[in-house]
């Protein structure tokens, strides 16, 4: 529910009232449709401050747009790993960039008291709405790498399912809670956008780039004065009636467009019998599943060993899968020495599986992200996205008397030792005394 409110309601309901409160805010007070330039307040600090802001976020803002508005070219573009690694690196310092500028912003409307003056406090939230979302992205950046090329999977479907009415908060609902943060954080600022300084986006002067040149001359102030005052009252109602009537149109046109989509969708779809049956047969597999689910952790907390496969069935190229202790996937591989290896099959970066078959490196390959990892010592291909190695798990051997005859612990020695004579009937286990290394 909770993903549903932040990933589908709190956006559309961001886009209707930055919809809305911007027209009605331009007709209503077309002369706060600005940020209000303080410059003359204060220029030095603002000029070392907006401008690496502004800098910093445009790039940021060109680098988000771009895998939403083209998939399939940006999916190509950063499978080049040289590619990948410039836009990774543009966009750490353009948000490097724009921390700085906005953090003398920030400073300088703290401790000028002319700017001071003149600041609200919806500038504030909007600053500290940013501050917030420039840190929360260099975050992600850092702690869940290669985002330019998770994101076309991942954030671009999630946008698109919004704007074709077919809110899917599955692509997000997943995530880690830095990105749900930063993806929230995002839709707040747009919700801000009509009650702040923020609504000068849509105020940019267009018309001056093809406009004939004019010649400003400066005159006495009574004139202009003067007609002001003669335009009559009927001149302003009529462009209230017509604001106010643009404003009831835009927001009819969003409410078919978009209530009935959120209506529907917290309400739930109107199911035919056949539809009714095929949802129920879907619920009852997934609690079939949730039941085994819950009779491996049954099993694992009143057995002190739990079989995996005998050793002759295990192969130094292709590994096992199976459930360790903890309930996460694990592989069972033959090692060199003719002995068992385990190790966990939960790539470190996202808890992604990784792929059971080892490459001519000896190596494993989690595909969602490209990180590559040492069987033997679990370490990652230094510059994969995951940083810290697979642990290894502990393992036992026993005759068919189930009897232990071999064991190992992670980062200990073997003890005990496997008669060649009895390889063939010997089997594996994984034991609850037995832990974990890096």
């Amino acid at each position: 529910m909770l993903n549903a409110l932040l990933f589908v309601g709190l956006p559309y309901v961001a886009i209707f009232v930055c919809i809305a409160g911007s027209i009605y805010r331009f007709h209503s007070n077309r002369f706060s449709y600005s940020a209000l330039s303080s410059q003359f307040l204060e220029n030095k600090k603002l000029l070392w401050g907006s401008v690496p802001w502004h800098i910093g976020l445009g790039i940021l803002f060109v680098l988000h747009l771009l895998p939403v508005l083209m998939p399939g070219p940006w999916a190509v573009l950063v499978a080049n790993t040289v590619a990948l690694w410039t836009i990774e690196i543009v966009g750490l310092a353009a948000a490097i960039l724009a921390l700085g500028g906005l953090g003398l912003l920030i400073f300088r409307r703290l401790v000028n008291p002319y700017v001071q003056a003149i600041s609200t406090s919806m500038d504030f939230v909007v600053l500290a709405l940013f501050l917030g979302q420039i840190i929360l992205g260099i975050v992600t950046a850092l702690s869940f790498r290669w985002g330019a090329r998770w994101a076309p999977g991942t954030t671009t479907p999630y946008l698109w399912s919004l704007l074709t009415l077919q809110p899917d908060p599955s692509y997000v609902a997943d995530m880690p809670v830095v990105i749900k943060m930063h993806i929230t954080g995002a839709w707040l600022i747009v919700l801000a956008i009509p009650f702040s300084r923020l609504v000068h986006v849509f105020s940019l002067p267009f018309e001056y780039l093809f406009r004939r040149p004019q010649k400003v001359v400066w005159n006495n102030p009574r004139r202009s004065q003067a007609r002001a005052a003669e335009v009559p009252v009927v001149e302003e109602r009529r462009l209230f009636l017509r604001g106010f009537a643009g404003l009831a149109a835009g927001g009819a046109l969003l409410s078919v467009g978009v209530l009935d989509k959120l209506v529907r969708f917290y309400r739930g779809p109107s199911l035919s019998p056949a539809e009714e049956a095929e949802l129920m047969e879907r619920n009852v597999k997934k609690l079939q599943m949730t039941l085994q689910e819950r009779e491996f952790e049954l099993e694992r907390m009143r057995q002190d060993y739990i079989l995996v496969a005998r050793l002759s069935e295990l192969d130094a190229r292709r590994g096992k899968y199976f459930i360790d202790y903890q309930m996460r996937p694990a592989l069972a591989y033959l090692g060199e020495d003719g002995l068992p290896l385990f190790i966990s099959a939960k790539c470190t970066h996202l808890g992604c599986t990784v792929q059971s078959d080892m490459n001519a490196e000896g190596k494993i390959l989690c595909p969602c992200h490209v990180s590559y990892f040492d069987v033997k010592t679990g370490e990652p291909t230094p510059g994969s996205p995951a940083l810290t190695p697979l642990p290894h798990i502990g393992w036992v051997v026993m005759d068919d008397k189930d009897q232990v005859i071999a064991s190992k612990w992670p980062g200990k020695a073997v003890v005990g030792k496997v008669p060649a004579e009895s390889k063939a009937s010997c089997r594996v286990f994984i034991a609850k005394e037995h832990g974990e290394t890096a």
